[in-house]
């Protein structure tokens, strides 16, 4: 299928199309019946990791909403799963890993296993790109590096990220060499996920914010830029989008020196002020709060309508600012897709 008769693949590559196409982060997820009742049949993992079922909840928010993009149902955490790191997700508390702290840790991870381990969702994306209609977009996507650090060196989710901090300051070299391990698998996994039919990617780095300046250019920036340099090496006519969530004044500086297509904003950004930021020649996304869209009503439609037309004329992507709350309406879904679509 060509990129003119695909909406969110000609956005991406800088053209302002309007309505502006429309996906949603964890446009796969809990709030939809359809996934809760596959949601029972195996652990999370599982589902990642079984073609059959991932693909299934890939597929589930296009049938119904009619997405201009699809998100390979997976996670970012997949990634150190696959070079050996132990992983599980317990259920209020999130994923559960056996942290990297030492320098006998990071020796127990294997790289030269990653790509066998990661192949049933190279097999995924390849069915995808033979399942979806011929106008949506197919998406992979990883973490970014210091985001996938925050998980592994913590243990898991964390408040306060105090052993990754506390590794950066008083072991730099350790966490530099976790850093290069990420950074490395990390764009050769995106690269599979494009040999296998991935038409765009993403990088989520959702812990970036948590970090000052200097240290946001040295951990977020510059491993970001060296992904997107790999990648573009290898595959130039794949945009990829950056997610420096809570990147504040920063995200200017991330857009300009990583080299990525579009940048993903979050629900505190101000869109129109980062549109006078950004080069025009790139993307924006984002940034409906999910609040709103969980609350649904005349709320909802004023508010997608605002970001809509304040974004005209320049490439936009619609998308929310983080992902779908999972107590949302699926009818409220619907109601945002339709707001946008109705100009």
């Amino acid at each position: 299928m060509a990129t003119k008769d695909k909406p969110l693949l000609r956005a991406l590559k800088g053209e302002a199309v309007w309505p502006p196409p429309v996906w949603l982060m964890r446009q796969a997820g809990r709030y939809l019946p359809e996934f809760r009742a596959m949601r029972e049949q195996a652990d999370f993992i599982t589902r990642c990791m079984t073609p059959d079922i991932a693909v299934e909840l890939t597929l589930q928010p296009v049938r119904r909403y009619g997405m201009d993009g699809a998100i390979l149902f997976s996670d970012i955490l997949i990634l150190p799963w696959a070079m050996g790191q132990d992983l599980r997700f317990e259920e209020g508390r999130g994923p559960v890993m056996t942290p990297i702290r030492s320098e006998a840790d990071l020796a127990r991870l294997d790289e030269g296993r990653m790509m066998e381990a990661v192949a049933p969702v190279r097999e995924a994306l390849r069915r995808l790109r033979v399942e979806l209609p011929d106008e949506t977009t197919l998406l992979g996507f990883a973490g970014s590096p210091f985001t996938v650090a925050c998980y592994m060196v913590e243990g898991g989710s964390s408040r306060d990220f105090a052993h990754i901090r506390a590794m950066m300051q008083n072991d730099p070299a350790l966490f530099d060499r976790l850093m290069d391990i990420l950074t490395r698998n990390t764009a050769e996994m995106l690269c599979g996920q494009i040999e296998a039919g991935a038409e765009a990617v993403m990088l989520f780095d959702s812990w970036g914010g948590i970090l000052p300046p200097e240290a946001f250019r040295r951990y977020v920036i510059e491993p970001t830029r060296q992904i997107v340099a790999h990648i573009c090496a290898r595959h130039p006519d794949v945009p990829l989008i950056g997610f420096p969530r809570l990147g504040g004044v920063m995200v200017a500086e991330y857009a300009e020196k990583t080299g990525i297509n579009a940048l993903a904003l979050d629900t505190v950004a101000d869109m129109a002020k980062v549109a006078e930021m950004v080069p025009e020649t790139v993307t924006l996304q984002g940034n409906l709060d999910p609040m709103i869209l969980l609350n649904g009503g005349e709320a909802l439609k004023a508010e997608t309508r605002r970001i809509r037309d304040s974004l005209r004329g320049r490439p936009h992507v619609f998308n929310l600012g983080h992902g779908v709350i999972k107590t949302t309406p699926p009818e409220h879904v619907a109601t945002l897709v339709e707001t946008i679509r109705d100009v």
